[in-house]
């Protein structure tokens, strides 16, 4: 009994997927066809790109809400540079860049600086929301050839390639996280950080390089959308992390660190990608999808908590 319980309430997310999925295919017309299936797939491309690396931040016990600062002003710099040289693969790799920068620096002021992950990066989100306005002057910025929009929107299998690229990053992340000496250390200072300093984990470096995946990732993502999109704008949207951060924290990676998956997060995105696509399709009023949104995550946080206290 007490291995079927453990083992329910390790997939969970995964049985709350499957459930709200096999409802929706018996209730709502056209969930379950190929166009809309393919959809929902194609629409979480970039999001599923940033929760890869986001996932190792958070387990190791940060919390960036600078990725969705990084997600506006990387695609304004790497559009800038397409603009310049024409060239989408060296736009792509700018906006990784740029992520990569902040990253390094949320990571160095955290690490050496010891101030709060979460108050750090806040801080740094208006800096690059700031400097977004700045470099785009206010306006919007545009992709100089359309035609490069074959890049992200091209279909292989059936499957666009920003969608095979994001299964790139997934496996590329959970290889880092469960393959790896990074990754074991990555849970060692999620789960006691001063335990994992005594034992010789170099904690500083190790947060600096998980802030840098996490900048990687929300940069990646965001020049990538904006070649799909053919275009990037300044704004002050937090809509992006806070989507990354629910579907991981839904997924059922603890938000205190030490414990969590990229497989978690995966299924956490599909889930409240299928949830909302459900709510759109049967015309539920927005403001009620966010109450109920809102229901699932503190359901989740609570399910956390909950764990955390039988495990201590």
């Amino acid at each position: 009994m007490n291995v079927l319980r453990q083992s329910f309430t390790k997939l969970a997310v995964l049985w709350a997927l499957a459930i709200v999925f096999l409802g929706l295919t018996a209730s709502t017309d056209n969930f379950f066809s190929v166009m809309n299936l393919r959809n929902i797939l194609d629409q979480q491309a970039f999001i599923l790109i940033i929760a890869g690396f986001a996932t190792i931040v958070m387990i190791s016990g940060g919390f960036d809400v600078s990725l969705g600062a990084v997600y506006i002003l990387a695609p304004i710099v790497a559009l800038k540079v397409e603009n310049a040289t024409g060239s989408v693969l060296l736009m792509v790799l700018t906006g990784a860049a740029v992520g990569v920068a902040a990253g390094i620096v949320n990571g160095l002021i955290i690490a050496y600086g010891n101030i709060n992950s979460f108050i750090t990066t806040l801080a740094t989100s208006f800096m690059l929301f700031g400097l977004a306005y700045i470099l785009s002057d206010g306006s919007i910025i545009t992709l100089s050839n359309m035609e490069s929009r074959s890049f992200v929107t091209t279909r292989i299998l059936g499957i666009t390639a920003a969608t095979w690229m994001a299964l790139v990053v997934l496996i590329a992340s959970w290889i880092l996280l469960e393959r790896t000496r990074f990754g074991r250390s990555i849970f060692a200072v999620g789960g006691n950080i001063e335990a994992a300093r005594l034992s010789g984990v170099r904690v500083a470096r190790l947060q600096i390089v998980a802030f840098t995946l996490g900048g990687f990732g929300a940069g990646l993502a965001g020049a990538l959308n904006s070649i799909r999109t053919t275009s990037a704008q300044a704004s002050d949207d937090f809509s992006i992390i806070f989507a990354v951060i629910a579907a991981i924290v839904v997924g059922g990676t603890s938000i205190a660190g030490g414990s969590g998956a990229i497989w978690r997060s995966v299924a956490g995105v599909f889930f409240i990608a299928v949830l909302v696509n459900g709510f759109n399709l049967n015309g539920i009023d927005p403001v009620f999808q966010r109450i109920i949104q809102g229901l699932v995550i503190l359901l989740a946080v609570g399910a956390d908590s909950i764990r955390s206290k039988r495990s201590t």
